[in-house]
């Protein structure tokens, strides 16, 4: 075994080499004799980045819950490759949603078992028709389909490879649980799942399971080092920070809150691209203060700008909300966004703290119009005709607000936040900015070009 300062210095030197040109590469490996190209080629450790890197202690289960291209089917076949290397004549599993998924994608594919194998100099065969990878010192990988989980009930294994559990569909547990319950053949039996993250009970349940281990690898499309920069950046610009973009792109699990006032397939239905925002009648900044005084509870400042166009849809266009500022920092976002967009006034809550916002934001800037509102009723009352606003098409999102739409999904019809954070604070002051704007006898006014 390498000493792992030796591990970490080679892998840093594999980076630096792969991002140089054809013939630069050429030359370094020119340099080398052929064992030592060999070793270096296909030494994993050595071109892995951290997250395809199994984690200590060999626990049960490893979860490598990422985004697409960090590199989750080439660590899935190296590592069940190195299992099936480890123990001869040994039974390993390679479970797909489908058998074709499987067999394209974990077996015959660029990253695939086959292709690891034969990087690693291993005549392996393959029989597609029993779906059975042999390697040479008798070990075996069979194909099995989520989709047909009885065949699972009999077989022993010594590990497994479950390939985008997400999509399993409702069969899906029941091949999980039957692959775990045949891991009956030797004292060290493991599974590695690999998946793109999606709310399902499945995925909750082995997120459940590799957490009991510290054995959660999460991580990001832009992790992989050998991406193109040109790839991640198109898929950032066209799908960075919506929903599809944080689970895909960003490897978040996502999940929708039972009751709540919004859900996330309405706040997408409900997405424009900032480039097509149309001219504004009208401009808000609305303003949530924390709820301390000093700035230091933790809370942040929420402040989100938004504006009526000339279509009288509300546009929501900037989120500004900071976290952990004074007072004269927080009332000097809210007059610096106030300023970028335009706005025509400053919506505060008058009877949170409204004379103390009326106050900071004077000393921040005395020309700033500012307009104090009165909350008659609570925050999940004030947020349903809002919400209500989302449902009939008259709210876009001129872009995406990750943090803002989180708390938004939290906000729960029956009362109550079940979102990140300890107070809905961002969504707070999008409901006054919206209020102001469709639900005030201000509502109408002529349109303006910005």
């Amino acid at each position: 075994m390498m000493a792992p300062e030796q591990i970490a210095a080679d892998r840093a030197m594999v980076v630096e080499c792969a991002h140089l040109p054809p013939r630069h590469l050429d030359w370094v490996l020119e340099q080398l004799t052929m064992d030592q190209r060999r070793e270096f080629l296909v030494r994993w450790p050595l071109w892995a980045h951290d997250g395809q890197l199994p984690p200590d202690g060999e626990p049960l289960v490893w979860l490598i819950m990422a985004g697409r291209g960090f590199g989750k089917t080439r660590a899935g076949a190296e590592w069940l490759t190195e299992m099936a290397h480890r123990f001869p004549g040994g039974h390993f599993a390679l479970v797909g949603a489908t058998f074709d998924d499987a067999c394209r994608v974990m077996v015959t594919g660029p990253a695939g078992v086959l292709a690891v194998a034969k990087s690693r100099g291993l005549a392996t065969r393959w029989w597609r028709t029993g779906g059975e990878v042999h390697f040479p010192n008798q070990a075996v990988m069979t194909v099995y389909a989520a989709s047909a989980p009885e065949v699972l009930r009999g077989p022993q294994h010594r590990a497994g490879w479950c390939d985008e559990i997400g999509k399993w569909g409702p069969r899906g547990d029941a091949a999980f649980d039957n692959l775990m319950l045949g891991l009956r053949e030797g004292e060290d039996a493991r599974v590695l799942v690999t998946t793109t993250p999606r709310q399902t009970t499945l995925v909750n349940h082995v997120v459940a399971l590799a957490e009991k281990n510290n054995a959660v690898t999460k991580g990001r499309s832009r992790d992989n080092p050998h991406l193109p920069d040109s790839f991640l950046a198109a898929m950032v610009e066209q799908y960075g920070g919506t929903r599809l973009g944080r689970q895909e792109l960003d490897g978040e699990l996502l999940d929708d809150h039972q009751g709540a006032l919004w859900s996330r397939g309405l706040i997408e239905r409900c997405r424009v691209a900032a480039k097509d925002l149309p001219p504004l009648a009208r401009v808000v900044v609305a303003v949530d203060p924390p709820a301390g005084s000093d700035g230091r509870d933790g809370d942040a400042c929420g402040i989100v700008a938004a504006g009526i166009g000339e279509d009288g849809i509300a546009y929501v266009i900037e989120d500004a909300s900071v976290a952990g500022a004074s007072p004269a920092g927080w009332a000097a976002a809210v007059a610096a966004c106030a300023a970028r967009v335009r706005a025509d006034c400053v919506v505060a809550e008058k009877n949170q703290g409204g004379e103390m916002v009326r106050h900071v934001l004077t000393g921040a800037d005395a020309a700033l119009p500012l307009r104090l509102v009165h909350a008659s009723r609570g925050k999940t009352a004030r947020a349903e005709p809002v919400s209500q606003r989302y449902e009939a098409g008259k709210v876009r999102h001129a872009g995406a607000f990750p943090a803002l739409e989180d708390q938004l999904c939290g906000m729960l019809a029956a009362g109550g936040y079940a979102g990140p954070g300890r107070s809905p604070d961002r969504a707070d002051a999008l409901v006054w900015a919206v209020s102001e704007l469709l639900l005030s006898r201000r509502a109408r006014a002529r349109v303006r070009k910005l």
